[in-house]
């Protein structure tokens, strides 16, 4: 369910806790499809024989793909103004991946938010400090501060 709140509630929610969204399985089919769209055929990525020779132990997941699946994952976590009629990635402040998406294995976003800046009149940048977390890893996948626009009516 997508959250939809006030303009003044959007800009007081500077440091709130979004929670987590649920956990996804990262298959070989989509890691297959991840390759095929991005052209990106890297052996660790989709052939688990030689994958499985090193030290992951099979294939994994690209990083991009894990990054890609962020606006799946955030979709019930965004806060979204009312009267939205677009939402725009604006960027990236900082991203770091570390460690590695086994093949099988299921992801989650933790995510806060770190700060919401009204650019223009109905215009929000809302800077989302974002995890994305791995089912029985102590390290997330990746970090990263999100720059997602909002445009209001």
């Amino acid at each position: 369910m997508v959250n939809i709140v006030t303009k003044e509630e959007l800009l007081a929610s500077k440091g709130k806790d979004l929670g987590h969204s649920d956990w996804f399985q990262i298959d070989q089919a989509r890691i297959n499809a991840f390759a095929d769209a991005t052209l990106d055929h890297q052996f660790i990525h989709i052939d688990p024989e030689a994958a499985a020779k090193t030290p992951f132990g099979g294939t994994i997941a690209h990083g991009f793909l894990t990054l890609s699946m962020l606006p799946f994952l955030m979709k019930e976590l965004t806060m979204i103004p009312q009267n939205v009629v677009m939402g725009i990635n604006y960027g990236f402040n900082s991203l770091r991946f570390l460690n590695p998406v086994t093949v099988n294995s299921k992801i989650r976003a933790a995510a806060t938010i770190m700060e919401v800046v009204e650019k223009n009149p109905g215009q929000f940048l809302v800077t989302y400090g974002i995890s994305i977390e791995i089912e029985g890893a102590d390290k997330p996948a990746l970090v990263a501060q999100w720059l997602a626009m909002s445009i209001t009516a």
